[in-house]
């Protein structure tokens, strides 16, 4: 394959897994508690992840284990809580325009606390994001008890956004003294420890041996595909063309998921939803008008 293809193809099949994973993710939760789900994928990726560093036998570095010990619990516990009970409550749609769209964004506010300069284009990009994703929430609610639920769903996956966009900043201050495979190797089966005891308070894992070969399925789709996979294929494009423009492939995210969940999931997306999808992007765009080819984040389009 000529070099010049391989690389947007790259970037295309990142987006394809991680736009998948919202779609998975909801198949499973048809039959599967959340947080279950969330602990069962984790505890899969950690093992997958600890085999491969053993197999390329990749340092995980040395210095303060903190930053990568709270970004596991963030990012990896935290997020999928949140996410995931979103899920049970709100069409997979309305995650694909909340989510992806709104972690840029938030990551560059987070990022303000460590000390990155917040300029005057990453605040008006903030706003204009955040009109956006109001305008995704409010599209789909209507003044019955389905669209309240909805509600608390879309406001669950904000806030799981803003875990992840914690996450990547305190990746990035790991990333001094670590490799982001040692990162997400780290990281990985912190998060399961945080969410295995979450599983107890839905059905304390007593329904997992009869979870069906689909949700079985789903959950290995999330763990080697959604995360394992898809995190080693987003690095690879790091190296390859800087981060910068890797983060880009956040982008095709919304519109996959979008396409997938109307065919997979018979969503469909109000009009005024896919107006704020837009204004999210433009607020994305504006936020992101500047970035350094040498900074390197965690994947920003992870679901």
């Amino acid at each position: 394959m000529p070099r010049s293809l391989l690389t947007p193809l790259a970037a295309f099949c990142v987006a394809l897994a991680w736009s998948g994973s919202w779609i998975t993710g909801k198949l499973a939760l048809a039959t599967a508690p959340p947080l279950e789900i969330s602990a069962a994928r984790f505890i899969i990726a950690a093992i997958v992840l600890a085999a491969i560093t053993l197999a390329t036998r990749a340092n995980l570095g040395r210095g303060d284990p903190w930053p990568v010990v709270v970004a596991g619990v963030f990012g990896y516990c935290a997020y999928n809580a949140f996410v995931f009970v979103g899920l049970t409550m709100a069409p997979a749609s309305d995650g694909a325009l909340i989510v992806p769209t709104t972690i840029p964004v938030l990551t560059a506010v987070a990022a303000w606390f460590v000390g990155e300069r917040l300029t005057p284009t990453k605040v008006a990009g903030f706003a204009v994001a955040s009109i956006g994703a109001a305008l995704v929430i409010a599209a789909g609610q209507t003044a019955d008890e389905i669209s309240s639920r909805r509600l608390i769903g879309d406001l669950s996956m904000l806030l799981g956004s803003g875990c992840w966009a914690i996450y990547t900043v305190l990746g990035t201050i790991a990333l001094r003294t670590r490799s982001p495979l040692a990162i997400v190797t780290i990281a990985a089966p912190i998060g399961a420890l945080c969410l295995i005891p979450l599983g107890f308070l839905e059905k304390g894992y007593a329904d997992v041996a009869g979870w069906n070969a689909t949700v079985w399925l789903n959950v290995l789709y999330l763990a080697l595909v959604g995360s394992v996979a898809s995190f080693i294929a987003f690095y690879w494009l790091v190296r390859r063309v800087g981060a910068g423009v890797a983060a880009m492939t956040s982008y095709l995210v919304p519109v996959l998921t979008l396409g997938m969940a109307v065919v997979f999931l018979g969503d469909r997306p109000e009009p005024l939803q896919l107006v704020g999808g837009v204004v999210i992007l433009a607020g994305v765009r504006l936020a992101t008008w500047r970035l350094k080819q040498g900074h390197q984040p965690i994947p920003e389009g992870a679901a």
